[in-house]
């Protein structure tokens, strides 16, 4: 067996032969093997953006309040680490080995042979560590969809639906309502449903109420309202005021922030927060990587954002930020995503263009990206073999009031992070 943390991570990628095989009957064997069974409340959140500022939100708050927290999310920028937070702290080395050892233990001890994918794998020693750890209540982010999804391998106290949008169509369908039935599939019947976007397609109400799942809504049983430099949430138990806007940046995330109140509003018998908690929470919340603006000159936007749904988002708050005298776009991304759609939302707003390929096998060429553009009518292209080289040339030719937006992936941002770290 594998005796660090790099070992494990390539074993386990080998383990089955597709890297996504969505379906609970393999993991809820091995969950069962372990006995998985949490005892603590869970809150799972599924949509197609947003969910990671949601997450990352629920845990500022109950931190704040002095909940030791388990928070499990994907994917991750820098390290597998950042996938598993206990007590706002990344899992070390040395607990990831010891749980994923115990997972295979359980995976080789049932007698057949389990396949499990990298990320069924990775969910399962999550799960493990926070029973090891006595965590007060799990946070945990939903992979792909949601019904079919290793995370819907635990039944959630409060579920959360942020957003639905086209995104992982040869998974989750062609249509957002199919789609929304997917994300649905974390709902259950006579707990809290809380569903964040106001567009919502049918069926995502429609299996609310099949199952008989406590259907919160954004806009009718909960909400918020704009204050100047605060705002207001309201919901069943009545308004809370006087609140900050979170230190995510962006319009969208007051819709992400309520989404996360209207949750903890539904747990407040087992989970009590104060309102002081949820303003220090809101204030001090963290997450790279979502339009994330790092200090310096040229300005230095970093959005993980890889579907038009986040491209919109992006182009409304880049917008927001005021003029400036350029805006250059290190841009990559995965030729499974819509790479149109995206280039289509943010070539108004982007000035210069340096596209950059990512590794294979999901990776979009260079040459991929440029073509997207020209179709679009943008000629001022220029393709590197990395995303680290497009930024290096990007930051070359800026001016001290430009601006250079790293976006299309985790990928691309994490690439730039990590060259930022080596110079």
């Amino acid at each position: 067996m594998p005796k660090d943390l790099a070992g494990w991570l390539a074993y386990i990628e080998q383990q089955h032969p597709q890297s996504i095989a969505l379906g609970l009957e393999r993991v809820g064997r091995v969950r069962d093997a372990i006995c998985l069974a949490p005892a603590v409340p869970v809150i799972t959140v599924a949509g197609t953006n947003g969910k990671g500022s949601t997450c990352a939100m629920l845990e500022a708050i109950l931190a704040a309040a002095g909940y030791r927290v388990g928070l499990y999310t994907s994917p991750h920028l820098l390290r597998y680490n950042e996938r598993v937070r206990i007590g706002g702290r990344e899992a070390g080395d040395g607990a990831l080995v010891s749980a994923f050892a115990r997972v295979e233990a359980a995976r080789t001890g049932t007698g057949d042979d389990i396949q499990l994918t990298y990320f069924e794998f990775g969910t399962l020693a999550a799960l493990d560590l926070f029973r090891r750890s006595a965590v007060d209540v799990m946070v945990l982010e939903v992979g792909m969809g949601g019904r079919l999804d290793a995370v819907n391998a635990i039944d959630a106290d409060c579920a959360i639906v942020t957003s639905i949008g086209m995104d992982h169509m040869d998974y989750l369908g062609v249509t957002l309502e199919a789609i929304g039935h997917e994300k649905a599939g974390i709902f259950r019947t006579g707990k809290p449903a809380v569903l964040a976007d106001p567009k919502a397609p049918a069926s995502v109400l429609a299996h609310a109420q099949a199952i008989g799942a406590r259907l919160l809504r954004i806009g009718q049983e909960f909400g918020y309202d704009r204050e100047n430099d605060q705002w207001s949430f309201w919901g069943p138990a009545g308004r809370k005021a006087g609140l900050p806007y979170p230190a995510l940046r962006g319009g969208i995330q007051l819709q992400n922030a309520s989404a996360a109140l209207a949750a903890l509003e539904t747990l407040r018998e087992c989970l009590p927060v104060s309102l002081r908690d949820l303003r220090r929470g809101l204030a001090g919340v963290e997450l790279p990587g979502r339009f994330q603006l790092l200090p310096g000159r040229p300005a230095l936007v970093l959005d993980v954002g890889h579907n038009p749904q986040a491209a919109a988002v992006l182009a409304e708050n880049l917008s927001d930020m005021g003029p400036c005298s350029g805006t250059s776009a290190v841009f990559g991304m995965l030729r499974d995503k819509d790479i149109a759609g995206v280039v289509k939302l943010l070539a108004p707003h982007i000035d210069r263009w340096f596209v950059c390929t990512l590794p294979p096998p999901r990776g979009a060429q260079a040459s991929e990206l440029a073509q997207a553009l020209r179709q679009a009518g943008v000629d001022a292209v220029r393709e590197f073999e990395n995303p680290a080289t497009a930024y290096a040339a990007a930051c070359s030719g800026a001016a001290e009031n430009d601006r250079i937006v790293v976006f299309g992936s985790f990928h691309t941002v994490a690439d730039v992070i990590a060259a930022r770290e080596r110079s």
